[in-house]
């Protein structure tokens, strides 16, 4: 069985940011570094995006194209974006991940607003990314005072041309005052690396599940060729025992500003026999999908926390700490509602 086949889950990531920020540029960076991974794009602004020296044109109208590498561009009308998102998440086209590039002038609320309102089960959020242009930031400000509202709502900020001023540590300090517990990370001509948005996978089919060797590989490819641009901290917490679910609820509902995305899967015990939990998080977003634990497979609780400016050892204290005691909690009905509460509904069984 590969991974999720049945129910695999396509993220949406909405990327915005005021006219000049460097939205297409961080895009194009995406589209050049995706690792294997096929992205879909949504343009909705007049621009240009090159992929491996193809110029596709922002103003195709409703045209779709269609590239041998597996990127999609089009130009969409956001009351039509189901539509489109619909067409790029059918799986004979092999997306990964999908990209809104918002025109600078949208409201992002709106579009973030559409994709949690999408009825298409193959489809989750992914987050909001806004881009600062770190050389304007306060004149821009200054004229378009709704841009503290956009950073406000944004899981991830990325404080572009940074190497446009001379000291960038008061526009960081600034932007960060202004989130909500958001990731922010300062970058030069959008490089930032992909594996913080949207998981690499390799060019050929990946087959199995998530592996122990997946897990540490973020670790070990950025020890042997570090991205100073990247600026982002990658924890993995393996565990052997169950975890106790209104304990990793609490961790949950409370993780720390910084911590942009958690993935991995859950062994809730005896809470849940049958099945294991693959977790979603990003930003204030998170979903559990549960499913049957793969025949013959150890149980074990897996999963990779990414954010800026985290404490990790605090971090991995305050898992330790959702270990079950052993204790035997099978007669507890509540133990899991904290959890069942962030199960999308669905009417497969299979999924």
């Amino acid at each position: 069985m590969s991974e999720r086949s049945s129910g695999r889950q396509i993220p949406v990531v909405v990327l915005a940011g005021f006219l000049g920020s460097g939205k297409t540029t961080l895009l194009n960076h995406l589209l050049h570094r995706s690792g294997g991974s096929r992205i879909g794009a949504l343009v909705n602004d007049f621009g240009s995006v090159e992929i491996d020296a193809m110029a596709v044109a922002g103003a195709l109208g409703d045209s779709t194209v269609s590239l041998g590498n597996g990127c999609l561009c089009c130009a969409v009308d956001a009351s039509e974006l189901d539509e489109y998102l619909e067409r790029l998440a059918r799986p004979s086209a092999g997306i990964d991940v999908i990209v809104i590039e918002a025109s600078g002038l949208a409201e992002p609320q709106e579009l973030v607003r559409m994709v949690l309102a999408s009825e298409l089960p193959n489809i989750v959020y992914g987050g909001l990314v806004e881009v600062v242009d770190a050389a304007e930031f306060d004149e821009t400000r200054a004229a378009h005072p709704g841009i503290d509202r956009h950073l406000a709502l944004a899981d991830l900020v990325v404080v572009n041309k940074i190497d446009r001023v001379d000291d960038p540590e008061p526009v960081l300090k600034t932007v960060r005052d202004l989130v909500d517990r958001a990731a922010v990370v300062p970058a030069t001509h959008g490089r930032v690396d992909p594996e913080f948005l949207f998981d690499c996978r390799p060019s050929e089919e990946r087959i199995g599940q998530l592996t122990f060797d997946d897990l540490h590989r973020d670790d070990q490819e950025h020890d042997a060729h570090p991205h100073l641009h990247a600026g982002y901290d990658t924890l993995s917490f393996v565990s052997g025992r169950p975890l106790d679910p209104r304990s990793l609820i609490a961790f949950l509902d409370s993780r720390p500003p910084g911590l942009y995305r958690i993935k991995g899967y859950v062994d809730f015990g005896p809470y849940d026999v049958r099945n294991r939990y693959a977790v979603h998080a990003v930003g204030r977003f998170l979903r559990f999908y549960p499913e049957p634990w793969p025949a013959g497979a150890g149980r074990a609780t897996q999963l990779v926390l990414i954010g800026t400016d985290l404490d990790t050892g605090a971090l991995r204290a305050e898992l330790e700490r959702c270990v079950s005691d052993g204790a035997p909690h099978t007669d507890d009905e509540a133990g899991m509602w904290g959890v069942l509460r962030y199960v999308q509904e669905t009417e497969d069984p299979a999924a």
